[in-house]
């Protein structure tokens, strides 16, 4: 019978003790660093056999010790200044995609959400400047973030790991630096040591890069042609990040940034897919289980997935609280093995439970639940094409 692996795009939602924990640790008022580090370790483990009794096959630690899926560089990088703003850090409303595209069509939709915003809870990060040289000094760090994830895959048996890493373009303030381009260069350079690291762990590394699909939603005035231009130009930046390393062992993810929204504004994959396949990876994760993305295998039917390549659509989604049917997973994931073949096909969701820790959208119990429908999905989509056969 073929085999449909499994996986997701990486962050769950993390316990309460836990979200605590890296509240303090942000704000400086950590007393007790090895009580939040044993915590995180215990809920790797407990994460990954979870992730493994719900049919998931390539697993990760859920992001557990991270407040988001990019800010915990400012951990690992020298030369960048914790700088709070006058009044303090306020709560998250950029995921809201307030002032873009949707916005703007529906006002009273965007008010209702602002007034009732599920990122209340989320970790607040100041923003970060760089005032020095950047380099990698996170070592140690992601050792132990290795090496944790590492023995939970082999206590629980799981078929593969992967760790996510951000996309080598950072979105701080440069004070240091004589140009952006020389402080994006350096901050690239920087971020390529993480994933050589991860690579030669033997994980399998994953780019986060939301941005590549969703500014399209957070700027208006743009033309297609803008989009592309940009987004063009950004691939470029990856690329030379990602410059050697074997491209077999690197998944790339991007989506449309908002999640819970009308989002009729949200880019289509047939307008940016061409670009997405310039990436030097080996595979592309993209969103594919909600209804404005759902039809989008269609367009692998006019264009063709590259040699050598995997797509990894998501067939359950971070976009609404409602629990997939199996059978209605099974269905989508049978539509993109059979326009791409399933020997080139990964299934995961659309993009992480919490991206952004402590985000309420899609409680935990909610997101448990959508990757048991994910993995029963894949196990009866496999049975019904092996019927073919």
């Amino acid at each position: 019978m073929t085999k449909i692996l499994t996986t997701h795009t990486g962050s769950l939602p993390r316990p309460a003790a836990i979200l605590e924990g890296m509240r303090a640790r942000e704000a400086g008022t950590l007393e007790d660093e090895s009580a939040l580090d044993a915590a995180i370790a215990s809920e790797v483990m407990a994460s990954v056999r979870r992730q493994v009794a719900a049919g998931i096959d390539i697993v990760n630690d859920g992001e557990c010790g991270r407040p988001n899926f990019h800010a915990y560089v400012a951990e690992r990088l020298s030369g960048l200044e914790r700088r709070v703003p006058p009044g303090g850090v306020p709560v998250l409303t950029r995921p809201l995609g307030l002032g873009g595209r949707d916005a703007r069509m529906f006002p009273d939709f965007y008010e209702a959400v602002l007034a009732n915003n599920p990122f209340v809870d989320a970790i607040r990060m100041a923003p970060r400047v760089c005032t020095g040289p950047i380099a990698y000094i996170g070592a140690a760090r992601l050792q132990r973030d290795i090496t944790r994830l590492k023995s939970a895959i082999v206590a629980s048996g799981a078929h593969a790991g992967f760790m996510s890493s951000t996309v080598p373009i950072s979105t701080a303030k440069n004070e240091y630096y004589a140009s952006s381009e020389a402080f994006q260069a350096a901050f690239g350079e920087a971020m390529r040591t993480e994933y050589q690291t991860i690579i030669d762990a033997g994980l399998y590394l994953q780019i986060d890069d939301p941005a590549l699909f969703s500014e399209w939603d957070a700027h208006p005035e743009w033309t297609t042609k803008d989009f592309r231009d940009w987004a063009t130009a950004r691939v470029e930046q990856i690329n030379h990040a990602l410059r050697g390393l074997p491209e077999e062992r690197v998944r790339f993810h991007t989506c449309y940034g908002v999640n819970v929204a009308p989002r009729v504004n949200d880019l289509q994959l047939e307008q940016g897919i061409d670009i997405l396949f310039r990436i030097r990876a080996g595979a592309y994760s993209f969103e594919a289980g909600n209804s404005r993305h759902e039809h989008e295998w269609r367009v692998l039917e006019r264009i063709a997935l590259p040699e050598g390549k995997r797509l990894i659509p998501g067939v359950v989604t971070h976009s609404n609280p409602t629990v997939e049917h199996p059978e209605v997973v099974a269905d989508r994931i049978e539509r993109w093995a059979r326009t791409i073949g399933a020997d080139r096909l990964i299934v995961g969701n659309d993009c992480g439970f919490a991206s952004n820790a402590g985000n309420r959208e899609i409680p935990m119990s909610v997101a448990w639940a959508k990757l048991e429908a994910l993995g029963e999905g894949a196990r009866l989509a496999a049975q019904r094409l092996a019927r073919e056969h």
